[in-house]
């Protein structure tokens, strides 16, 4: 099991320098790992900070931690867009880029601008135009949603065949897409900040998938132990931190008391 930190860049939180301090704390402290959330939360009436423009500082304030997102919702960009971005961040933090994929889980952050919500097949070939993109050779992509006449992206992503691709969603259809790339994102607890997903539930639903990771996230106290997740599976554990769970001082106090123990 390894161990990370999730981050609700969201509200008080959503000031960059904050994911900053938090990222330095996590390293310091033996995490492995920062994720954060990606929403258009405005949307909503809730501050939101960009994603990838947080985690670049994030990148230069830490040389070890993994950075990436819990869940980018693809179809929100265009493809050839996302894997310049991801492409320059995995080269400015020499390496450590994660991208979380999934279909977004608010239908207003589409709706507000006048667009629906893609379904999955807009996804797949998104993922496809992009990591063709970080192979380095020419792309030519003629597909349902998009089309690519004979474009070479450069520079590259320092990561070799591809920044790791972690797929969001519980539906069958995200599992499946999820066994198809790098690893599955799965939210382990509840509003409320408890544990909602057991570690049997956790066992079934991977039940026959061959998965390179599965990073739970969820909530756990200093010192205790999630050792039942990494029996049923789970690769990652993610402590999940958002303004709910207390403000900005609780949240750098549970960093620093470190990883659950596996």
């Amino acid at each position: 099991m390894r161990y990370g930190i999730d981050i609700a860049i969201l509200g008080d939180l959503a000031e960059p320098s904050r994911l900053v301090t938090l990222a330095q704390e996590a390293e310091a402290a033996g995490w492995e790992a920062v994720l954060v959330w990606d929403h258009l939360a405005f949307v909503w009436g809730a501050p939101s900070a960009d994603p990838w423009v947080a985690l670049a500082a994030a990148a230069q304030a830490t040389s070890r931690i993994k950075l990436g997102t819990a869940v980018t919702p693809v179809a929100r960009h265009r493809p050839e867009a996302l894997a310049q971005t991801v492409a320059t961040f995995d080269r400015l933090c020499d390496g450590r880029a994660i991208l979380g994929a999934g279909l977004g889980g608010d239908a207003g952050e589409f709706t507000a601008f006048g667009r629906a919500r893609p379904g999955g097949a807009v996804l797949d070939e998104a993922l496809e135009v992009i990591t063709s993109l970080w192979s380095g050779d020419e792309v030519r992509h003629h597909g349902e949603h998009y089309t690519v006449d004979g474009v070479r992206l450069a520079p590259l992503p320092v990561q070799r065949p591809r920044v790791p691709i972690w797929v969001g969603g519980t539906a069958p259809a995200a599992l499946r897409r999820a066994a198809r790339w790098d690893g599955w994102i799965i939210g382990g607890d509840d509003q409320e900040g408890n544990m909602a997903l057991t570690p049997d539930a956790l066992a079934a639903q991977i039940s026959g998938l061959h998965l390179s990771d599965v990073a739970l996230i969820g909530v756990s106290d200093p010192g205790s132990s999630i050792r039942p997740y990494a029996d049923a599976g789970a690769t990652w554990w993610f402590e999940h931190l958002h303004g709910r769970r207390g403000p900005m001082e609780e949240l750098v106090r549970r960093i620093k008391a470190g990883p659950p123990r596996g």
